[in-house]
């Protein structure tokens, strides 16, 4: 069965940092794109950071970076976001996703609450 856990959300005060982890069960994580996005109340879903299955390559929202640090460990098979000087615009749920590209499913965790808030 096809699954993606987050954990690590939770409240911090502005310029705190938090780590996100997001396990994956149940497919070749090794092979997948693996992204974070993010949803505030009343905005739409918003990519927030990649990193690619060969070489680790990464990408970022221009919002977040240089405070935002993704990577992934596959012979775990999880993926993190460390967010750094946060601020309370950061806040929202955050979701896990391995983009699947044209040939493969997308697989979406079931997100993770983060407040920024003094």
């Amino acid at each position: 069965q096809v699954q993606l856990v987050e954990s690590g959300g939770g409240l911090v005060q502005p310029g705190g940092s938090l780590s996100l982890f997001c396990a994956a069960f149940g497919f070749t994580f090794s092979s997948y794109f693996m992204t974070w996005y993010r949803q505030a109340p009343g905005k739409e879903r918003e990519f927030v950071a990649g990193i690619r299955s060969v070489g680790g390559s990464t990408n970022y929202a221009g919002s977040v970076k240089g405070r935002f640090t993704i990577s992934r460990d596959n012979a775990k098979s999880t993926v993190y976001l460390q967010m750094n000087s946060l601020k309370p615009e950061d806040t929202a749920v955050y979701y896990c996703k391995a983009d699947g590209g044209l040939t493969r499913p997308d697989y979406w965790g079931q997100g993770t609450q983060v407040t920024v808030s003094a």
